[in-house]
């Protein structure tokens, strides 16, 4: 077993299911103490039972809920902040309060987050943007914003918040990504095979992909202020 994060503190908010999930697992390989949050208290308590981690339900557009998360947590060495729920529509039919709500949820939960964690010097925050912020499809004028404002905090927040070292995780098409659980299997499975044959790699992301690219930018101190593609070359197509 890989060593890396031995007698350090992990917080993955979001950390109950898909990239989040993998995240924490593979923290937990490396030595990490984890602790696991989401909305739901029945997916922290069976995730935090599965793991050998803590968990603890948080809704990170509550600041009082998450002021009071971090300081019963206390000093932490790497925040990763997956989770966040969006809502989706077109220009002309899409009321306000659903481009709010996901700017809410995907910018300002991530925000309260790094305003509240006591981190180590030498630690780390990760958030999560998309590569909806450069290549968006139709109808997706709030997620493409939404996801260009969080690496655009990243940047700043690596300036403000130094030396804790701030990054951006930017995932492509990933398998088990809750936006396309609701699908019949055989359409998902059409969209993944369609999606790989555009792909440089020719596949599609799993969650461990995520997992490995958040995993190096925890442990490497020498990155910080970037977003990093995991998408398979997706920008490029």
């Amino acid at each position: 077993m890989n060593a890396e994060l031995t007698n350090q503190t992990v917080i993955v908010v979001g950390g109950t299911s898909g990239m989040g999930l993998a995240i924490a697992r593979l923290a937990i390989s490396r030595g990490a103490s984890v602790t696991v949050a989401s909305r739901s208290p029945d997916k922290v308590v069976a995730v935090a039972s599965e793991l050998g981690a803590v968990g603890v339900p948080l809704d990170t557009t509550d600041e009082a809920s998450v002021r009071e998360f971090f300081a019963a947590v206390g000093p932490l060495d790497h925040l990763v902040v997956t989770g966040s729920s969006v809502r989706t529509g077109t220009l002309k039919d899409a009321p306000l309060e659903d481009g709010e709500f996901t700017f809410r949820s995907k910018f300002f939960g991530p925000y309260l987050c790094a305003k509240y964690a006591q981190m180590k010097p030498t630690g780390s925050i990760t958030f999560f943007s998309g590569i909806l912020s450069r290549r968006p499809g139709h109808n997706d004028a709030v997620l493409a914003g939404v996801n260009a404002a969080v690496e655009a905090m990243g940047r700043a927040l690596a300036r403000d918040l130094a030396p804790v070292r701030v990054n951006t995780v930017s995932p492509g098409m990933t398998r088990g990504t809750s936006a396309y659980l609701s699908m019949p299997e055989a359409a998902r499975e059409g969209m993944y095979t369609s999606i790989a044959s555009n792909l440089p790699v020719g596949r599609v992301g799993t969650a461990d992909d995520i997992a490995a690219a958040t995993l190096m930018l925890m442990t490497n101190g020498f990155i910080t202020g970037v977003t990093l593609d995991v998408d398979g070359g997706g920008v490029l197509v």
